[in-house]
């Protein structure tokens, strides 16, 4: 149970610091940034809810409906929905780069529960898998739904769009990660080229926020 839980734990706070420890100059407030990472994590509960209730009832049974609408709708509009209505106002957030902390706190708050209840269910064997895979993307996710949010907040114009972006975004691309593993008997051949490319322009929203 110790092993399961600690390798559910370790990619999401690995990444989760990764990113806090990129903002060198004015760090966010850690009780701050733990609240956003629980908010995320209790956001399991309801999700898995209601996609258990769309399963059963056969609601979006096409691959393509339920990669987009069951499972990255939900999953990123409630991720957005955290970051909209306590953070986007609220006073620590006071630069763009601080948004992606906060978008990576509760996206990786989502997904470390998330790990966890999967390998408490399936073993600890996938662990590493699940690092490299769900819980990377939905980090990758949250960079980029920050980083856009960051922009809005700062933006002299172009609010609106910006705020649209920062859902919208996040969740095509969450919709395609999803697509990718449901609809595709080789998917492996396709999701490596697409997690280089997460992870390429993730990064990239670091350092352009960080300029």
């Amino acid at each position: 149970m110790v092993a399961v839980i600690t390798a559910g734990l370790a990619p999401g706070l690995a990444l989760l610091s990764y990113f806090y420890l990129k903002d060198k100059y004015d760090a966010e407030p850690i009780a701050m940034v733990f609240r956003i990472f629980i908010f995320g994590a209790i956001l399991v509960f309801p999700i898995m809810f209601i996609q258990y209730v769309l399963g059963v009832e056969g609601v979006f049974n096409h691959s393509f409906l339920q990669a987009f609408l069951r499972v990255a709708l939900l999953e990123e509009f409630f991720k957005w929905f955290i970051l909209f209505y306590t953070v986007y106002q609220h006073v620590e957030f006071d630069e763009q780069y601080d948004g992606i902390v906060y978008g990576a706190a509760v996206s990786l708050g989502f997904a470390t529960l998330e790990n966890i209840l999967y390998l408490l269910a399936n073993g600890v064997h996938f662990a590493v898998g699940r690092a490299l895979l769900p819980v990377s993307s939905h980090a990758l996710f949250g960079v980029i739904m920050g980083f856009y949010l960051g922009k809005a907040k700062f933006a002299p114009r172009d609010k609106v769009k910006w705020i649209l972006v920062s859902f919208l975004f996040p969740f095509m691309l969450h919709g395609i990660y999803d697509y990718i593993l449901l609809s595709l008997n080789k998917w492996i051949y396709i999701m490596v080229p697409f997690m280089f490319f997460l992870w390429w322009f993730g990064l990239r929203k670091v350092k352009i926020a960080k300029s």
